[in-house]
């Protein structure tokens, strides 16, 4: 009679609900979107199958930024396939697009005042 061996499908499947995701020193989370995300919304969170690929984009991440502590955590997928992650009590640093906001609205201003002054000279 012929025995057929424990299907390894299973392991497998236990395995792939496992992903790998990048986390500050504040705790925020690396995102999608490139920009850091405090994990509240887990779907935003960028996530590896292979711990390589999470370890490659922090070491990328602190070449650039040389104060930034961070770790590669294995995290455990939702049903959702979203990552089971704790999100961050401290809230994500004031982006600087609200700065370049005031300047594009002060360049604004004085561009036609220089309009004006270019018509009064001609």
């Amino acid at each position: 009679m012929l025995t057929l061996a424990r299907c390894q499908l299973e392991d497998t499947a236990q395995a792939m609900t496992e992903v790998f995701v990048i986390r500050n020193q504040l705790g925020h989370y690396w995102g999608k979107s490139k920009a850091w995300v405090d994990g509240s919304q887990a779907r935003l969170v960028l996530r590896t199958p292979h711990r390589d690929e999470a370890v490659n984009t922090l070491f990328e991440l602190s070449s650039k930024d040389i104060d930034l502590r961070g770790e590669v955590l294995a995290a455990e997928l939702s049903e959702r396939g979203e990552p089971i992650i704790e999100a961050s009590q401290i809230p994500l640093p004031m982006e600087a697009t609200t700065g370049q906001d005031d300047n594009t609205e002060a360049e604004g201003s004085v561009e036609p005042a220089a309009l004006g002054d270019a018509e009064t000279v001609a």
